[in-house]
């Protein structure tokens, strides 16, 4: 086990590094606010950034922006996200009530634990790439209620101005081509997926290539025409569907017309002084977000040491991470104990740190009540904001880069591989490395267990702080510094994004370090017991705050901007 769990994340670095940085452009802004100062947007795209701003210049509030800028990059960052795929959104409305839109994917009824084993063997390899990869979509379903909400426009105006850039396209540039590069030969085994990444010689599009991606463009007229019923049940379901029966996928027309999104109560804790507002299960970022500040509210942070504090993060994060990998998954399957963000469990948990040095953390702990009190039954991050009180944190993901790599020919849609987000079989990593046990084996209907961590804080009852992150597990410990750096060292929201980061996700056992961390404070981990491997810059978190004058602050990745003068 522990050969596999290293290999598996030995890959996992890689693939950290391809789809981290797979999601740039050239020109543009990734955050801006409006001239007036009635809204703001960061993403990881300017030309979704351009299509929130556009939203708000034509009358739109922070949930058009949010979903303008969501359906834009379906289209401009498909690799990543967009209506093959599922999110996460943590909303403040303006009414001050706070919402967790759950749009995740669901395993299709005809899923069992098994289905990637063949002749006894796991073939881990079919969790990963092709139909059997394939979880039921939840984007156009949460897209649509958050409009039909709180939008100031319509779904189907969003729509339309995203198909219009699929029809006219835009040019790849150079992260693109890499990415499509480095796919090819998995893009090449689905003809509807090589039509549109791929020339008439099987070889992908080069810098500069103006891709055109009619189908898409119609599958999303199709939808503002007809309605979100177009894609759960109708014309887009039943072609699917029957590219699935004749290519020994699970999915069906009426595993669509099943899909069911579902609106919960936000994952909610204190910390000094501040709401924060989480995503419950089956996302793991609220819930171990909230584990660790409660762990870290027991100590003043600002008065640690840099090595110090690196070193308690690591270990605060080994113990969330062993949590996780037992007790997290879909609420509706699984017991997840409400314990696990309680305060007795963090003092708990506390008192077995050292400052001194690393603690071994052989195996899960157990939250008091964990039987009794339960929660209820590759990535990117969106945040907008407006005057009004209206804060979104969106999430979005088709998992790995072009997901399933499967396009149902006509449909120009990316297929997510969310289902490798499952424990495929309980005690093997996914593509991440991440171990998971029972509580997220495969069922039919089952929503993976995600570490999408979109969050919202707000002090004294006002929205004051929206961010999220992309990047696998990373996300959970994104957002944690992000918070560390801002709240207890009082840096700006950009110093804060910008600071060296550290992730330990407790299998295997090795703490990550981004390669900005300094000799000095490595030589230190390494005196406390960590072993350290570097990966270079990682991580895409966006996040909107507010001045002292209460003006909004958008920050996108300050690490964008370098990786695309690299290029």
């Amino acid at each position: 086990m522990v050969t596999s769990t290293r290999a598996a994340f030995l890959s996992f670095t890689a693939l950290m590094v391809l789809c981290l940085t797979a999601t740039l452009a050239r020109g543009g802004e990734y955050a801006e606010v409006t001239d007036n100062g009635y809204g703001a947007v960061a993403t990881v795209q300017p030309r979704a950034t351009e299509a929130a701003m556009n939203a708000y210049a034509a009358g739109g509030n922070a949930v058009d922006a949010a979903v303008a800028a969501a359906l834009t990059l379906g289209v401009v960052d498909g690799h990543n996200s967009g209506i093959g795929g599922g999110l996460f959104a943590v909303v403040h409305w303006s009414d001050g009530r706070v919402e967790a839109i759950d749009g995740r994917e669901m395993a299709p009824a005809a899923a069992h634990r098994d289905m990637y084993v063949r002749e006894g063997e796991y073939r881990p390899e079919l969790s990963k790439r092709g139909p059997l990869a394939v979880g039921i979509p939840g984007s156009v379903a949460a897209l649509d209620y958050m409009m039909e909400k709180g939008g100031k426009a319509s779904l189907a105006r969003h729509l339309n101005a995203a198909a219009d850039l699929a029809e006219n396209g835009f040019a790849i540039d150079g992260i693109f081509a890499r990415r499509l590069k480095r796919h090819t030969e998995d893009l090449s085994a689905y003809p509807g997926t090589a039509a549109i990444f791929l020339d008439a010689q099987g070889q992908p599009w080069p810098v500069g290539h103006r891709l055109k991606q009619p189908d898409l463009a119609k599958t999303y007229r199709a939808i503002a025409e007809k309605g979100g019923s177009y894609f759960y049940g109708g014309g887009f379901a039943q072609t699917v569907g029957q590219w699935m029966e004749h290519n020994g996928g699970l999915i069906t027309r009426e595993d669509f017309a099943d899909y069911e999104l579902i609106r919960r109560r936000p994952v909610v804790s204190e910390y000094r002084g501040y709401s924060v507002y989480g995503f419950p299960p089956p996302s793991s970022g609220g819930v171990h977000v909230a584990q660790m500040l409660n762990i870290l509210e027991g100590y003043d942070l600002s008065a640690l040491s840099e090595a110090n504090r690196y070193h308690l993060l690591a270990e605060v994060m080994k113990l969330a991470f062993a949590d996780r990998a037992y007790w997290l998954g879909d609420p509706a399957f699984a017991k997840v104990p409400k314990g696990l963000i309680s305060e007795a469990y963090a003092q708990t948990l506390r008192a077995r740190l050292s400052l001194e040095k690393t603690t071994t953390v052989p195996d899960y702990s157990t939250p008091p009540k964990a039987q009794e009190e339960l929660f209820g039954k590759h990535t990117t991050h969106i945040a907008t904001a407006d005057k009004d009180g209206n804060w979104v944190a969106i999430t979005s993901t088709v998992n790995t880069n072009f997901g399933s790599k499967v396009v149902v020919p006509g449909t120009g849609v990316v297929l997510n591989n969310q289902m490798d987000d499952f424990s495929a079989q309980p005690g093997e990593p996914n593509a991440y490395g991440l171990i998971g046990a029972e509580a997220n084996s495969i069922a039919p209907g089952k929503r993976p267990l995600s570490s999408m961590s979109p969050t919202v804080l707000t002090r004294e009852g006002k929205p004051v702080l929206t961010l999220g992150a992309a990047g696998g597990p990373t996300i959970i410990t994104q957002v944690l510094q992000t918070l560390i750096n801002h709240i207890d060292l009082g840096m700006g929201l950009e110093d804060a994004m910008r600071m060296a980061r550290v992730h330990h996700q407790w299998r295997p056992n090795e703490l990550f370090v981004e390669k900005t961390l300094v000799d000095p404070i490595r030589e230190a981990l390494k005196e406390k017991g960590h072993s350290l491997r570097q990966l270079g810059d990682y991580g895409s978190t966006q996040a909107i705050g507010l001045d002292e004058q209460g003006h909004f602050v958008s920050v996108a990745e300050p690490r964008l901007e370098e990786r695309n003068r690299v290029e």
